[in-house]
């Protein structure tokens, strides 16, 4: 009589070892695909890792304990995402009920905050100085010192992006040294050529010793209007927000508010960044200069959408009422006292019974402030973690120096301290 069992080395179907990884929560069809594979691979066995692996290639929340503030690789600034599933009034004017501007509402917001007459905002700041290259000087030269024609994270080249915008780049000066009259040297010989002279900052590269440079405001008496590409979304140099001084930090950071004070007639920056808000490119300063950005044909194709418009609002909202220190995560991470995060420190190394709490020197990162530190606390442990804290449901990120694993607690939630001491009191990953 022929039995009508399978033979036992016979791998299992597809649709079988599929439903046998609904626990990790995957979609059936990644899960098809998955147990396809590893049956094709020989090694059915091996479906729930490969299912575990493909989980860790997706989006998901993870502890930064870098000591990296705005971590590049981290999606820079943390932000809180909560959207109604509901219609937003994003080109609605409530008031006529007509057809209005995306850009009114977080426009007005940045404008005051900045002490500019308009505001717009694109997708990232690269889109914002593309924009107003384009907008206000295709066809036609922009001045740049050759210390600040620089590359800086992401391949953003400064004579790329001006030759994609269709505005010439007139190098001007040295690496090093760059005067006003080199500045008016060029304009002259260009004549009507020159339609902007650009400041641009120079993020993670420095030139120290024998140097010079072209403040803003001595660039605002040339016969051109002057672009700072402030970069980081520092606002306000003396950090209103904070209700103190601003932190020593900062020193030399340059400001949107103070560069049109200046007398800079636009100012581009990130909005994931200082502003600690999502990504985006925010533009401010003269409106005849926005408008001008605006009414571009590129302005559409680098237009945000809704949901980086209402978390550009509610951050400008947390600024203008004064509570950005402790609703924005960047700010509230900077305004936590040493002290706060030396018990911290002691207390997950008490409870995971494993490290050292030792001072550290955290980063702002993302090219903001570039070369300068702030004081910080965090756990030491005698053996590289990184892998094992990587593996946790929620990954921890930390940094490795001669073997030993450094947790900076200032860049972590303080309520992620109880995954951290979980995390390090195993000294292998879970499951």
């Amino acid at each position: 009589m022929r039995s009508s069992e399978p033979p036992a080395n016979r791998p299992p179907s597809v649709d079988v070892l599929a439903r046998s990884l609904a626990p990790t929560g995957l979609p059936h069809a990644v899960c098809v695909d998955i147990a396809r594979d590893a049956i094709a691979a020989g090694d059915p066995a091996s479906a729930t890792q490969r299912a575990l692996d493909f989980s860790r290639t997706l989006l998901m929340p993870v502890i930064n304990a870098t000591g990296v503030l705005l971590h590049t690789n981290l999606g820079r600034a943390p932000i809180a995402v909560a959207q109604p599933a509901r219609p937003i009034n994003v080109e609605f004017d409530l008031a006529t009920g007509e057809r209005g501007s995306r850009q009114t509402a977080v426009g007005q917001l940045y404008a005051k905050l900045c002490g500019a007459e308009a505001a717009m905002v694109v997708n990232n700041n690269a889109a914002a100085v593309m924009l107003v290259l384009a907008a206000l000087a295709y066809d036609r030269g922009v001045v740049v010192s050759r210390g600040e024609s620089v590359e800086i994270g992401g391949a953003f080249r400064v004579p790329e992006v001006m030759e994609q915008s269709g505005a010439t780049l007139v190098d001007v000066g040295t690496t090093n040294r760059t005067r006003l009259s080199d500045y008016a040297r060029a304009i002259s010989r260009a004549g009507a050529n020159v339609a902007l002279a650009m400041k641009v900052h120079p993020s993670n590269f420095r030139v120290e010793g024998f140097v010079e440079d072209t403040s803003i405001a001595e660039l605002a008496t040339l016969s051109v209007p002057v672009v700072a590409d402030i970069g980081s979304g520092l606002i306000d140099s003396n950090c209103p927000w904070l209700g103190g001084p601003p932190p020593a930090w900062l020193a030399g950071e340059p400001a949107a508010r103070q560069s049109l004070e200046a007398g800079a007639a636009l100012v581009t920056f990130s909005g994931d960044k200082l502003l600690g808000g999502p990504q985006a490119g925010i533009i401010v300063g003269r409106r005849d200069c926005v408008e001008r950005c605006a009414r571009h044909p590129l302005a559409r194709a680098l237009r945000p959408g809704g949901l980086v418009l209402a978390a550009l609002q509610a951050t400008a909202l947390a600024y203008l009422d004064r509570s950005a220190a402790s609703t924005i995560p960047f700010w509230r991470m900077v305004a936590t006292p040493l002290a706060e995060l030396e018990q911290r420190a002691i207390a997950i190394c008490s409870t995971a019974g494993t490290g050292r709490p030792a001072a550290m020197q955290a980063l702002p990162g993302a090219g903001s402030a570039p070369g300068v530190s702030m004081p910080s606390y965090g756990i030491i442990i005698d053996a590289d973690r990184l892998v094992a804290l990587r593996s946790w449901p929620t990954p921890i990120i930390a940094r490795v120096r001669e073997g030993r694993t450094y947790l900076d607690l200032r860049s972590v939630e303080s309520g992620d301290d109880g995954a951290v001491a979980e995390a390090l009191a195993s000294p292998t990953a879970p499951g």
